[in-house]
């Protein structure tokens, strides 16, 4: 089963607010299986442009990475988050040889 990936680019306009949405987001991730492969942390633009924080999730597959996202569980969360950041979110399936 290939796996699936959440990439994250994301401008935190409001941190502790948006620790609100870091704390809502955690059951529906347990839920689909979420492992966080990075989440923040220090980085250097090697080209191009980027947001101040990057987020990369593994689903156990593409399609719990899609549901994921689409669960009310999620929703719920993204409600939070949506008012105290803008950000870019690519959900796309792993390569898998």
């Amino acid at each position: 089963m290939t796996k699936g990936y959440w990439v994250a680019h994301v401008d935190v306009d409001d941190m502790e607010a948006y620790k609100s949405y870091i704390a809502a987001n955690g059951e529906a991730f347990a839920e689909y299986g979420a492992r966080f492969l990075v989440r923040g942390g220090d980085r250097k633009v090697q080209e191009g442009n980027a947001r101040a924080r990057t987020v990369v999730i593994e689903f156990p597959s593409y399609a719990q990475a899609l549901a994921c996202y689409e669960s009310a569980g999620y929703q719920k969360a993204k409600a939070l988050r949506d008012p105290v950041s803008t950000g870019d979110l690519v959900i796309i399936e792993g390569y898998d040889q």
